[in-house]
Parts: structure tokens; C-alpha cells; sequence
């Protein structure tokens, strides 16, 4: 099927059979391969990446399904030589041990920046109505569909709430 694809701020023409998954796409039509396949039944996040500015699993929808919408991956986050603020974040806190979830945690923690400053409560807010407050429990009940095998967490949270109150 043909169709044009928007990541990371690029126009990506595509002929892929209907049924293929966009992290499959990613990963082996356009060579954007941070986004990893973990579990391939979205309960890692390891895929995770930015559609029109929410977290997704890729592993979990179709390609086929976003034409039209904007996607992010983490190379379109930030670079080597210009890293994102989280990606900076995660090296200064290491945040990361094997790095095999570090571009869907990061993915994810930029989407749930967004939300916390966007208002939205989660599980462990004390108030649904007023600005849900930067906590370590809110960071990792946020983050809860990321996992890291090697139990990177605590500096994990220390990297998106050192990021979150620099945009506070």
C-alpha cells in the first residue's frame, strides 16, 4: 500500500503491506532503529514513541493507521552534537544501565512532561482539579508502562524531575 508517513519533521513516501506495525516500519522500512521491539505486545515500552505529541506503543498499531499524523521518534528528540533536555538528563543522572529502554523512556517522559504541565491527574494525584505536582510517585506512576530490566529507576525519576522543574 502506498503512503506518506511525517517523522521527525520529514515526508517518508511508503509501500508497506497494510498489516505491518509502524515500529516495524520504523525500524525496518526506514532505518530508525532507537525505537526497540521489547515485548511486541505493548507492556515495555521500549517502542515507545510521539504521536501528534502523546505517547504510543508502535509495536501496537498499524502504519497504515497514521498517515497525516505527526510522529517522533528519539532520533527526532534531539542528536548527538544536540541533545534533548531529557536526553542530557538521562547522561547527567544516568539514567540508563544496557540503554535498550532509554529512547522510550525518554519518548514517554517527554509526552508526560506535557501532560503534567497540561494538568492532567493521574492514579496518585492528591487533586483532581489543580496542577498535579512533580513527585517522585506521579513521575514513576506516569512512567509505570516503561520498564528497565536493569532497574535503572531511581535515576530515572532523578532525570525527568530534574528536567520537569527546569520547565516549571
Amino acid at each position: 500500500m502506498q503512503m506518506t508517513l511525517a517523522i521527525n519533521g520529514a515526508d517518508h513516501a511508503l509501500d508497506v503491506d497494510p498489516r505491518t506495525s509502524l515500529l516495524d516500519v520504523l525500524r525496518d522500512h526506514l532505518d530508525l532503529t532507537g525505537s526497540k521491539k521489547g515485548c511486541d505486545h505493548g507492556q515495555c515500552g521500549a517502542c515507545t514513541v510521539l504521536l501528534n505529541g502523546r505517547r504510543i506503543n508502535s509495536c501496537l498499531t498499524l502504519a497504515v493507521m497514521h498517515e497525516g499524523d505527526e510522529i517522533v521518534t528519539i532520533e527526532g528528540l534531539g542528536t548527538p552534537d544536540a541533545l534533548s533536555p531529557l536526553q542530557a538528563a538521562f547522561v547527567a543522572h544516568d539514567g540508563y544501565q544496557c540503554g535498550y529502554c532509554t529512547p522510550g523512556q525518554i519518548c514517554s517522559a517527554t509526552a508526560m512532561l506535557a501532560e503534567i504541565k497540561a494538568g492532567w491527574p493521574s492514579h496518585v494525584s492528591d487533586d483532581l482539579e489543580g496542577a498535579p505536582e512533580l513527585s517522585a510517585a506521579e513521575i514513576s506512576e506516569r512512567m509505570s508502562g516503561n520498564i528497565c530490566r536493569c532497574s535503572a529507576y531511581p535515576n530515572i525519576v532523578d532525570a525527568i524531575a530534574d528536567v520537569g522543574r527546569d520547565r516549571s
